[in-house]
């Protein structure tokens, strides 16, 4: 058996696969960029220089190999086979967001050569179809800055290779700007007194204290606050006995600035305590509404 941790990041293009291999880095791994399928067996027999203090490997394979689609389940399968642990994660966005992100670092996309940008994105969409499939894990990063996307697969890596306690992740966002795909639970919160409406807290958010005064300081918040806490207390032992690593809970309000922050904020502060790793991000609070 190989113990050795093994992570294979692939996606589409323009999914941010670079930024999850720096952190691969950061979380000690030796890395490699663009590895060729058929020569990942023969690379993982060699022996590695300061093996002790390499906590796993890690590659980025994707389209930019021409034989990617054609080798990578034969063997994959076979390595599995063989006791390599391997996870295999998956990074994918929306279209226009992977539209947006090659117009504004002047790249070419891999299937781009007779085609439009847009085809090529569909192309690799329909052609990815079946290693997505096979994925461990699919990370959205539709909704994540460069530091954001970082920060969660390096905690994602250090959780898998530890196996520390599950980490929870309070995620607030806007209904407006779509839901997060890579949600566990989702509470919409849009039936809350939108402070939107209040001209001297409309252009502030949920972290400031009159904001949160006016959500939260009213018998129906109150109670609610208080049962959603509890469901989620009685919720989080489930799904850490299922091996669950990562869970992610989202609030949503209309535009993710005042009611799904405050809310995002008092769970946060309800869960965060010691032996209980928790983060929280507000997705869009610094969107214009």
């Amino acid at each position: 058996m190989h113990q050795r941790k093994i992570i294979v990041i692939t996606g589409l293009s323009g999914s941010g696969k670079s930024v999850a291999l720096a952190a691969l880095e950061d979380a000690g791994f030796y890395c490699v960029d663009n590895m060729p399928v058929k020569l990942l067996p023969k690379f993982l027999e060699l022996p590695l220089q300061d093996d002790s203090e390499i906590a796993g490997l890690g590659f980025v394979m994707d389209l930019r190999e021409k034989g990617f689609l054609n080798f990578f389940p034969e063997i994959f399968h076979e390595l599995r086979q063989r006791g390599y642990n391997i996870d295999v994660f998956f990074l994918e966005a929306e279209k226009n967001v992977i539209l947006r992100r090659y117009s504004q670092t002047r790249r070419h996309h891999p299937l781009s050569h007779d085609r439009t940008l847009q085809e090529s994105i569909q192309l690799e969409i329909e052609q990815m179809g079946n290693i997505r499939k096979m994925a461990d894990r699919i990370i959205d990063t539709t909704g994540y800055n460069l530091h954001d996307l970082k920060s969660k697969i390096f905690n994602l890596v250090e959780t898998i290779i530890h196996s520390r306690p599950m980490r929870t992740h309070v995620l607030s966002f806007g209904f407006k700007h779509g839901i997060p795909r890579d949600a566990d639970m989702v509470m919409d919160v849009r039936f809350m007194a939108n402070p939107f409406f209040t001209a001297e807290l409309k252009d502030l958010d949920g972290r400031n204290e009159p904001v949160r005064d006016f959500v939260l300081n009213n018998n129906n918040s109150r109670v609610f606050t208080e049962k959603f806490h509890e469901l989620v207390d009685f919720l989080l032992p489930l799904y850490e006995k299922e091996g669950k690593a990562y869970l992610t809970i989202a609030v949503g309000c209309t535009g993710g600035q005042h009611r799904s922050v405050v809310i995002a904020e008092a769970l946060y502060e309800h869960l965060n305590r010691p032996g209980r790793p928790v983060m929280i991000t507000h997705r869009d609070v610094d969107l214009k509404i």
